[in-house]
């Protein structure tokens, strides 16, 4: 005779497990919408900082903050514009991501547990004239776990400045390291031309769409091999 499922042990089960992953999850999304609702109010001191700072420079460099949602906020600098994005979901790693290695994660696995927030640089004209084939790059992302612990995994000094997970603790002074290096790297993070033949050939359609769009694709590195981790920048 087949033997009924035990539906009070299934129960328990979910249960168990809602309240190791969920309640975890749930901790880890509100830490990280603060650090995103302070991580705005940063650069909307960035941007009033460095506008009466360049404002005695010239006054043709803007550089102005935009909250465009609740979860996303710009900060245009000149021609670059840093579009930081809190991914609403909750995120684990790789088996062997370097997290796991340390000590800190091995005592509790869920601290492994950790919300998103993604840093992309896009031109600034790419806004302005509305480019919507414009190309921006990943230059950084912070990871938070359910601790306030934090790590970024980023470009240049965006990769091994912060990416003490066992120790460092997120607070509003170490957003503000962040963005201003994220703001260096992109300053010094050039607009090349690309290369002759990736756009020696344009189609009629293709040129009929640029009229009054100013639909030309363009990104800092448009037609070069752009690789995270070990392109020299």
């Amino acid at each position: 005779m087949e033997e009924k499922p035990n539906i009070k042990n299934a129960q328990e089960l979910i249960i168990g497990a809602l309240k190791d992953k969920a309640c975890n999850k749930q901790k880890v999304y509100k830490l990280t919408f603060s650090a995103f609702e302070t991580l705005k109010k940063v650069l909307r001191e960035i941007a009033t900082e460095l506008s009466e700072e360049m404002s005695k420079i010239d006054t043709n460099v803007e550089i102005k903050y935009e909250s465009t949602g609740t979860f996303e906020a710009r900060l245009k600098f000149s021609g670059d514009v840093l579009v930081f994005n809190m991914h609403t979901n909750i995120f684990n790693f790789q088996d062997d991501h370097y997290i796991f290695k340390t000590s800190y994660v091995q005592e509790d696995q869920s601290r492994s547990y950790c919300g998103m927030i993604q840093i992309f640089n896009f031109l600034a004209d790419s806004f302005k004239y509305n480019r919507i084939q414009d190309v921006g790059y990943l230059v950084g992302r912070i990871f938070i776990n359910k601790d306030k612990h934090y790590f970024v995994e980023g470009k240049r000094q965006l990769g091994f400045l912060y990416n003490d997970f066992e120790e460092s603790l997120l607070d509003k002074s170490k957003l503000k390291a962040i963005v201003e290096s994220a703001i260096l790297y992109s300053i010094e993070f050039d607009l090349l031309v690309p290369p002759y033949d990736e756009v020696k050939q344009l189609t009629l359609a293709e040129k009929i769409e640029q009229i009054g769009s100013m639909a030309i694709k363009t990104g800092k590195r448009l037609g070069f091999r752009f690789q995270a981790d070990n392109d020299g920048k």
